[in-house]
């Protein structure tokens, strides 16, 4: 498009040249007014090649108008003297002309290129502004966080000692209540309520404290598939139950690096999230490959998946769309994978489902040599 466009130019300049020249051989030294202006009509294309071209297109565009004028000063004026002198003074103006527009438009450009620089340098600093502010709202978000925790901590030790004692003693007393009614009684099945009520206050109380004070991990490695398989086995009741068909498929041969139990509970919170979203049946497809020193384990459900709104807060603590749900689950689980190393994401669209894709990384299997 370039190329075109100076071509255009180029052809333009010469024909504009060329007709100057020929009113100026086609017409006798009788008409001395009429040559007056056609010479200094050479400083429409000597200014547009300045413009145009820079000092080159100036004073190439002069010197080929030069050439083509001076014959004409030599043959129509020449019997005329005193006329030349004038004449030759317009010739050397062309040059001059076409050297000082080149010049100045040289310059002209030169300050556009400094101009531009400028812009991209401000934009390239506003958009690092940006980045430093969004990562400053970040970490002020991560302190506020890290706050919540620290006071979630304190707590959750006078939680562990003013809570759990009790619910023991309230399990341990509906257990003898139990006891004294026939499986029959309506009171046996009251005590029932009773008991799993507490287990789940019990599990609760377990979740705050999991999510404030996680489990030191130790250095070691293990088996995806066997894992993965026990998890399922759990959750199989409650998967029949919510008419849900599970499919696993493992091709991970090396050992992924990490604590067993600490995944088996983030593989765990996954499947029971997916079974609570997809109530009344559906798929979930459990899916782990490897990908370099990773493996990927994704957790597929066609359950009503979620917006993103929600997609954003997924893994925030206390956030959660059920109204029995503590909101700790999928937490727990995020800062299971990220303290081993792992990352962990989600894909969802409304009414498509959910994906989790949890990249972990695997053992090291190279053989220590004791050096």
């Amino acid at each position: 498009m370039m190329w075109k466009k100076t071509s255009f130019r180029v052809i333009l300049l010469l024909i504009l040249v060329a007709g100057i020249s020929e009113l100026h051989y086609t017409t006798t030294t009788h008409h001395s007014h009429l040559h007056d202006v056609y010479r200094r009509l050479y400083y429409i294309p000597i200014i547009l090649g300045g413009i145009w071209f820079g000092v080159r297109g100036g004073l190439g565009t002069s010197l080929f108008i030069s050439i083509a004028y001076l014959p004409h000063v030599l043959m129509q004026w020449g019997h005329l003297p005193w006329t030349a002198p004038e004449r030759y003074l317009e010739i050397m103006m062309y040059n001059v002309i076409g050297a000082v527009t080149g010049i100045l438009m040289a310059k002209e450009h030169a300050q556009r290129l400094r101009a531009e620089a400028a812009a991209v340098q401000l934009q390239e600093s506003y958009d690092q502004l940006r980045q430093q502010a969004d990562l400053i709202l970040e970490i002020e978000d991560q302190l506020r966080q890290a706050d919540r925790l620290t006071t979630l901590g304190e707590l959750s030790a006078g939680l562990a000692h003013e809570i759990r004692n009790p619910l023991g003693s309230i399990r341990g007393t509906a257990e003898i209540l139990q006891g004294a009614f026939n499986a029959e009684d309506r009171y046996h099945e009251f005590t029932t309520i009773l008991i799993n009520e507490v287990d789940r206050l019990n599990q609760v109380l377990e979740n705050y404290l999991r999510y404030a004070r996680p489990d030191s991990m130790e250095k070691q490695q293990f088996s995806l598939a066997p894992i993965l398989d026990d998890v399922v086995q759990l959750t199989a009741v409650k998967a029949r139950k919510n008419q849900v068909a599970v499919d696993v498929d493992v091709d991970v041969a090396n050992p992924v690096a990490g604590d067993a139990s600490q995944y088996k509970q983030a593989f765990l919170n996954l499947i029971l999230n997916a079974l609570q979203a997809m109530g009344e049946g559906g798929c979930l497809s459990i899916l782990a490959t490897t990908d370099e020193n990773r493996a990927v384990v994704r957790f597929c459900d066609t359950g009503p998946g979620l917006t993103e709104e929600q997609r954003q807060k997924i893994f925030k603590p206390f956030y959660t769309t059920r109204s029995k749900g503590t909101g700790l689950g999928l937490a727990i689980t995020e800062r299971i994978v990220h303290n081993h190393g792992g990352s962990i994401m989600v894909e969802s669209l409304p009414k498509q489902g959910c994906c989790f894709e949890l990249r972990l990384p695997l053992a090291d299997l190279t053989p220590d040599t004791g050096e």
